[in-house]
């Protein structure tokens, strides 16, 4: 996901997105522990859209104070 994606979207759809990826990610640990994962990289890929999100939010909450 591209920041300039997540910049459109309004705060409210953002911290929905950041708690589903939050969840992925804890299920894809679990998996990759059992030896389900195929696709490791999609474990990084999602930290990385976490810390995408995570830095947008703190932009605005410092726009606004």
């Amino acid at each position: 996901m591209k920041a300039k994606e997540l910049r459109q979207k309004p705060e409210k759809e953002l911290q929905k997105l950041l708690q589903e990826l939050r969840e992925k990610l804890r299920k894809l640990r679990f998996d990759l522990v059992s030896g389900k994962v195929k696709n490791v990289r999609e474990i990084r890929q999602t930290r990385k859209d976490i810390a995408r999100i995570l830095t947008i939010l703190n932009e605005r909450k410092k726009e606004n104070a």
